[in-house]
């Protein structure tokens, strides 16, 4: 597996391996920085070092949730097939994501036990916004993809057959569509860049509905009222924050990898495309559609074996995440070997780099 990772990433742009660098080396810096705040407040309590430790794998654990994978994964699909190399979607996106978790620690910390009625209401909120919008962007994720799969399956059947390959193939594909994609796209296309994650990733955290951020706030509320000072209550979100940091980044960088791996011949990019494509479809109609109706149970109190089914995957999202990464790795090696024994890596492709 790390002769692959390493083939797939000698394959970057020598200017994409240096940002990816980069940006391991600020992940670095900043859980280095963080980890000595934290010994330094806390070295003299090995209970409270503990607590941080917890925190810290709460972060770990909250960015393999499964609405985190989709929304990283099909970004950056979607900016690579506009040409760009986006080396910090899964950053930006954690980073507006714990900005919420972090806001809401300083509350609970300043406030402890005083407020907690009314966040409970704010969770009721940010329980139906954050879900909402969640669910909306991965469904209308899955519409555009289907459009996209399809153009990409005519095309690749085409150039297959000994077709030209033309370099504006792609964007012509994503350009064309039904009704339904037409009608979607300026909001589809409103993610442009990495750091146009970091305002999805906040509306995505509005939704208190993991048990790892209700656990952290927890936490943050018990030590401020043992009268911990707030600057020490701050380090455990922000211990959240750096370990979600680095698992969504590296999340974002192997499907950069992968996707560029593809991207090198003009015949696999088409293939890859097929496969992935048609896995990110199932996987944002899956996520999406449990939290939808995750939502409607809840604030409707329905219940049944398939209500309680629906309800217990999205209180395990983290498993789903997980399982959902295996998915995107399978896929990957079963595309390439596939693409191979089927002999395509030996078909000659001829190309034109303009417009007919």
């Amino acid at each position: 597996m790390k002769g692959v990772i390493g083939h797939i990433f000698r394959d970057l742009p020598a200017d994409v391996r240096y940002s990816v660098i980069g940006i391991y080396i600020i992940l670095a810096v900043a859980n280095l920085a963080v980890w000595a705040c934290a010994w330094i407040a806390f070295h003299a309590h090995p209970v409270l070092l503990g607590t941080a430790l917890l925190a810290y794998g709460f972060g770990l654990r909250h960015a393999v949730d499964a609405d985190h994978i989709a929304a990283i994964d099909n970004v950056v699909r979607k900016l690579m097939q506009e040409g760009k190399r986006p080396v910090a979607v899964g950053f930006f996106f954690s980073l507006g994501h714990s900005t919420v978790v972090v806001v809401m620690a300083i509350v609970v910390a300043l406030t402890a036990g005083a407020l907690q009625n009314r966040f409970q209401a704010f969770k009721d909120f940010g329980d139906i916004a954050g879900t909402s919008i969640s669910a909306f962007f991965l469904l209308l994720v899955a519409i555009m993809n289907i459009f996209i799969m399809i153009g990409t399956w005519k095309t690749f059947r085409r150039v297959s057959e000994g077709g030209h390959y033309d370099e504006e193939d792609m964007d012509m594909i994503i350009a064309r569509g039904g009704p339904l994609a037409h009608l979607f796209r300026p909001v589809f296309k409103l993610i442009r860049k990495s750091w146009h994650m970091y305002p999805l990733g906040f509306l995505f955290g509005l939704g208190f509905d993991t048990a790892t951020e209700v656990a952290l706030l927890a936490i943050s509320a018990t030590e401020a009222s043992k009268g911990l000072p707030i600057w020490s209550v701050l380090v455990f979100p922000v211990l959240f924050t750096a370990g979600m940091s680095l698992v969504d980044t590296t999340d974002g960088v192997l499907m950069l990898g992968a996707y560029g791996w593809a991207f090198l011949n003009p015949l696999r990019k088409l293939f890859y495309n097929i496969t992935v494509t048609a896995v990110s479809v199932l996987v944002a109609l899956l996520v999406g559609g449990i939290e939808a109706l995750g939502l409607i149970g809840d604030k409707f109190g329905l219940s049944g074996r398939f209500w309680d089914c629906i309800g217990s995957l999205n209180d395990n999202f983290g498993d789903l995440g997980y399982l959902i990464i295996s998915i995107f790795v399978v896929c990957w090696a079963g595309s390439l070997l596939l693409y191979r024994a089927k002999g395509y890596d030996k078909i000659v492709v001829t190309t034109s780099t303009t417009a007919h």
